[in-house]
């Protein structure tokens, strides 16, 4: 790596971090270009898969088949479900309207609940009902009423979500899938009490309850800080012959118990955890991120060689896991050090990486090191996204350094196009934007203005 980093590897340094507040402060959200892992090699989805995610994907469809290549069901199937996956719900929505529009082609009943469940994503939740309304009653199956559940449950409406529930009971259509939307819509509006009476009501009515549902009642309890209850469902869904305690439910278990300052009782499932992992790097992942909660380095570090060793390759994900988890705990050189190692060995370099080492860095009070490591990177050719200037300009608003923050939150505006769904925290803008005011000229104010306008909306810039 260039010479600021290793200039920066001599430094030894000893702190506590945590990273909440500056990702709360830089953004709601981020979103890098979409890169899946190629699952299909020399066809449609290998052409797919590269492209953006504003990219059209109807005449792409119809190149392939002019091309003479043949299509079939389960091939779209499956890419609308890695589309669906990594959150491109439009383009997912595209191939499922062209595959429903194709002559050649059955579009099945399920075919149509993914297609509603996308379109509630996708044009929102008018065009969902109406979209239903639509189709004949021999086609409303459990299916379709499942998914306008979902959108509903998406939308956080309680009233609609609890009425139509009711319809799909008396239909005899509700499965163990809808009550435990019911039970995750009760857990996100804050009315935790209702969730086990959802799980009573699932049992009541014949319909086994899977880990999921264990998981999600459990979740509640530990959220109202009822240890006891909790522990009485845990006991249940691990006397339950059907149902398998897997890594995931482990972890969840694990974490509850770190959160209530259990820590023997969390490493007892921390390490049922690990025995069921298997090859899972996912598992790795979490292991790594609860261990960070204990401050337990030593186990993070043997875990991450467990990774290396029994996973076929680390992922950029797995190196923002470890390096979040090691920023965690403080230790901000054995971070860097992992940073040099990715850039070694990445193929596809991601922002959210060295974004991890900024946060660090900004957490730390180090704004300049966070500063220097960024303009370093893009000096070696790489195009930043809009976040990593977004993570310094926060760090310098809160120290008081209007001038740095200014000049960072511009150079994030000029990449805006390497993420266009990137939204900057409004609190961060209004902030600079005072600044701005009462300390530049009219004609650096309107510029600045202009550039917010396709990341803020207008009536926000209105003063």
């Amino acid at each position: 790596m260039a010479s600021t980093l290793l200039r920066i590897l001599k430094k030894t340094h000893n702190f506590t971090i945590t990273t909440a507040p500056i990702l709360t402060r830089t953004c709601h959200s981020h979103t890098v270009k979409s890169n899946p892992r190629r699952r299909f090699n020399n066809n449609l989805f290998s052409r797919i898969s590269p492209l953006g995610m504003g990219t059209t994907l109807v005449p792409v469809l119809d190149k392939w088949v002019q091309e003479g290549n043949q299509l079939k069901e389960l091939e779209l199937q499956r890419i609308v479900r890695v589309l669906r996956s990594h959150k491109r719900y439009s383009q997912a929505l595209q191939v499922s309207e062209w595959m429903r529009n194709s002559d050649d082609l059955q579009f099945s009943v399920g075919d149509r609940a993914v297609q509603l469940n996308l379109i509630g994503r996708v044009r929102g939740l008018e065009a969902a009902e109406s979209y239903f309304n639509s189709l004949s009653d021999e086609d409303k199956i459990d299916k379709i009423y499942g998914a306008l559940l979902n959108c509903y449950v998406r939308e956080g409406l309680v009233d609609k979500s609890v009425s139509h529930m009711q319809k799909m009971k008396e239909m005899g259509f509700a499965g163990a899938l809808n009550y435990n939307d019911l039970m995750c819509l009760y857990k996100s509006s804050g009315q935790l009490e209702k969730v086990p009476e959802v799980l009573s009501d699932m049992k009541k009515n014949g319909i086994s309850p899977d880990s999921f549902s264990y998981r999600i009642c459990m979740k509640a309890y530990a959220a109202r800080s009822d240890i006891s209850s909790m522990e009485s469902i845990l006991q249940e869904m691990e006397s339950q012959p059907n149902i398998t305690m897997d890594w995931i439910s482990c972890s969840a278990v694990a974490n509850i118990y770190i959160k209530a300052g259990l820590k023997e009782k969390a490493l007892i499932y921390l390490k049922k955890c690990e025995e069921k992992i298997s090859k899972d790097p996912v598992g790795y992942d979490h292991l790594i991120s609860h261990y960070a909660s204990l401050g337990n380095k030593d186990e993070m570090m043997r875990l991450w060689g467990l990774q290396k060793t029994e996973c076929k390759k680390h992922t950029n994900r797995d190196y923002i896991t470890m390096m979040g988890s090691l920023v965690k705990i403080g230790e901000l050189e054995e971070t860097e050090k992992l940073l040099m190692e990715w850039e070694s060995s990445c193929h596809c370099f991601d922002f959210r990486v060295p974004n991890v080492l900024l946060i660090g860095y900004c957490q730390k009070g180090m704004i300049e090191n966070a500063e220097e490591l960024l303009r370093d990177i893009v000096k070696r050719g790489k195009t930043p996204v809009p976040s990593s200037w977004s993570i310094i300009a926060a760090a310098y608003l809160d120290k008081h350094n209007m001038e740095k923050a200014f000049e960072c939150m511009k150079e994030a505006l000029a990449v805006q196009a390497e993420n266009k769904f990137w939204r900057p925290k409004p609190s961060l803008i209004s902030s600079i934007l005072d600044w701005v005011r009462d300390n530049r000229n009219a004609d650096e104010v309107e510029a600045f203005v202009r550039s917010l306008k396709s990341v803020i909306p207008e009536t926000t810039l209105i003063k």
